[in-house]
């Protein structure tokens, strides 16, 4: 990537309105967003196959003080072969055209979404 580069994996969060450079827009979420029609969503791809457990999301509850340990718990939920298989085609859509990973979390600096990004980006 060079200095005038778009970053090739953006995040997010659904409700700000899509942007002309997002590439495809894949949301990353296991539920659905409260107040977001299909149309205004304006997916490629809802993954909800790498979203984190039921179990490990209600644990961290978007505490910002568990965020490094539910990163890693995170990381390792995506060893799951469902996960992996998602997390594969995210990489292969990423080798078409620029990704923007979508969220509902209010702050999208410490949601699954930047896990996957920093994974996908290789700097994780």
């Amino acid at each position: 990537m060079t200095m005038g580069d778009a970053p090739r994996v953006r995040v997010r969060r659904i409700y700000d309105p899509a942007e002309p450079d997002e590439g495809a827009r894949v949301l990353v979420d296991r539920l659905w967003p409260r107040g977001v029609s299909k149309e205004r969503a304006d997916l490629r791809e809802w993954c909800k196959d790498v979203a984190p457990s039921t179990e490990l999301r209600q644990w961290y509850g978007h505490d910002p003080e568990r965020f490094a340990e539910f990163a890693r718990r995170y990381r390792a939920e995506l060893a799951d072969p469902t996960r992996a298989d998602a997390l594969a085609g995210l990489r292969a859509l990423l080798r078409q055209e620029p990704v923007t990973l979508l969220t509902a979390a209010k702050r999208s600096d410490i949601s699954e979404a930047t896990v996957l990004q920093e994974l996908l980006s290789g700097s994780g």
